[in-house]
């Protein structure tokens, strides 16, 4: 007699999605800062220019856009919150002036700004994420330069206790 075995079958494993929320906002944080760069060298932050240049990037992008919602929210969040993002990041970095910063660099800070002061982002993803965005749109410098001022700008906004 062949023994039965009792033991119910495995369940089959769920696939893997094709694109994590890690990914979604990686793809979003990518388009923000490009778009948040056209919107800044053109100087002009009217509701229908940031409309324009937010469909404009989307129309190029090749394949479909699953991060656009987020990165959407980003672009009109940081534009929405500018006069009052700018001078946070002035605080944290006072030897810099804004206008004389990397144009790349100001608007991932601002960026990663928004996320972790008016979003919902902790503020160690904002600056990880923020540094990822550095290393592939800057410069050589502006991973440590975008690090050292979002670490001071979380600590004065109380996001992340004093280093001592």
């Amino acid at each position: 007699m062949a023994s039965r075995d009792s033991r119910p079958p495995k369940a089959p494993k769920a696939p893997k999605p094709q694109h994590d929320d890690n990914g979604l906002r990686r793809q979003a944080r990518e388009a923000a800062v490009q778009v948040l760069y056209a919107i800044d060298a053109a100087g002009e932050q009217s509701e229908g220019f940031v409309d324009d240049a937010l469909r404009n990037y989307w129309a190029h992008l090749e394949g479909p856009a699953p991060g656009r919602p987020y990165g959407d929210a980003l672009v009109r969040g940081v534009v929405a919150k500018w006069a009052e993002i700018d001078p946070m990041i002035r605080a944290a970095n006072p030897n810099w002036r804004i206008e004389r910063m990397a144009r790349v660099d100001r608007n991932v800070l601002r960026m990663a700004t928004w996320e972790m002061v008016f979003g919902d982002v902790p503020p160690e993803v904002a600056i990880d994420e923020a540094i990822e965005m550095a290393k592939r749109f800057g410069t050589e410098d502006s991973a440590a330069f975008v690090n050292g001022t979002l670490d001071k700008l979380a600590t004065l906004q109380g996001k992340l206790a004093p280093r001592g």
